[in-house]
């Protein structure tokens, strides 16, 4: 599928798109983002916990990053909070769909899904910090206009932002690296090694080019089909900020299938560690990377939250805080999370 989706990118790039062929162009864009799943998921397995879940966030990361930059570039309307509202879908899809999602499944696997709350919180934490520093700040800041950052404002948030996710990497993959392993039911660590033999270095080495290959295949074809997508968004009557919203679930389809899959095999930490550190990510590497762009790209750059969309981060910090807290969860919690994921997507659509 990278390859087929390499082909189809060289036969449309640049070409306006018929529906019927739109249509064929979003399956083909569809099956490059479920084979980047395959592939991320055998160099992850090579690489190990929890090195494999920051690969995939990281890979995700890069799609979400080009995207963003490829529709701030085309400067359509709202191009100018394109960033603020792509990153904050990606937050609100991480932390809620892709966290509730795992949640519940582990719970009617085995009645309680049971994980880490020392890697988990810490997670969760950066988390908040993050959001808060790039996307609450600039709304309430006095030396900016509206919702905005100065540029040394911009330059100390995307600076921090970098700080804290290298901080966070240290962490996850360092000294502290157990705290972001799967957990048995009573709480011990289980080790890699219970789970099945990694594929050879050959088979890493070709998932991991194929993987590039899909990697380029997605910014490439969601390159193509934007015009499109931004046209779907207008004639259904949706709000342009809506754009965000399907940037954010294009790029986490990845990361949702492989944090249920996980799930599906009682690794609900595994599946934590991608939702989260999606998340971390999204922010950590988005916001520095647009911050770069924005010298180039001509328009301000909002990334202040609006009322109802800060109303929404603070109920899922706190919401996502009492979840973690325990190292146990439920199909309430899993609940909570998914009926706070339908209202991010439905206040949206209706603000």
């Amino acid at each position: 599928m990278p390859l087929v989706g390499a082909v189809a990118l060289a036969l449309t790039w640049g070409r306006h798109l018929a529906p019927a062929v739109s249509i064929v162009v979003g399956l083909v864009l569809t099956a490059a983002v479920l084979a980047s799943v395959h592939h991320a998921e055998v160099v992850a397995h090579r690489v190990g916990e929890p090195f494999g879940s920051l690969l995939l966030a990281v890979s995700v990361t890069v799609i979400e990053v080009a995207l963003i930059i490829t529709f701030m570039i085309s400067g359509g309307h709202g191009s100018h909070a394109l960033a603020r509202d792509t990153v904050f879908a990606a937050v609100m899809i991480t932390c809620n769909g892709i966290l509730g999602l795992s949640l519940l499944i582990g719970a009617i696997r085995n009645q309680v899904a049971v994980f880490n709350p020392e890697g988990t919180g810490a997670a969760l934490a950066t988390v908040a910090t993050l959001a808060t520093l790039t996307l609450v700040l600039p709304a309430f800041t006095t030396s900016g206009q509206g919702a905005q950052f100065t540029g040394s404002q911009l330059v100390f948030a995307a600076v921090s932002s970098l700080v804290i996710y290298w901080i966070f990497v240290l962490t996850q993959t360092g000294r502290h690296r157990d705290f972001f392993l799967p957990v048995a039911d009573d709480g011990s660590v289980l080790d890699d090694s219970t789970h099945a033999q990694p594929p050879t270095n050959r088979i890493a080495i070709a998932s991991l080019v194929l993987l590039l290959v899909a990697l380029v295949d997605v910014v490439g074809l969601a390159k193509v089909e934007s015009p499109n997508i931004e046209s779907a968004v207008e004639s259904l009557d949706l709000p342009q900020s809506f754009v965000g919203v399907v940037i954010a679930l294009l790029v986490l389809l990845p990361e949702t299938l492989a944090a249920a899959n996980n799930a599906l095999r009682g690794r609900i930490q595994v599946s934590l560690n991608l939702a989260l550190g999606s998340s971390v990510a999204s922010i950590g590497l988005t916001i520095p990377a647009v911050a770069v762009a924005s010298i180039w790209i001509e328009g301000p750059l909002v990334l202040g939250l609006g009322p109802t969309q800060m109303v929404l981060l603070l109920i899922t910090v706190v919401v996502a805080s009492l979840t973690v807290a325990p190292g146990r969860a439920t199909r309430l919690q899993a609940g909570l999370h998914l009926v706070l994921l339908a209202a991010f997507v439905f206040l949206a659509a209706v603000p």
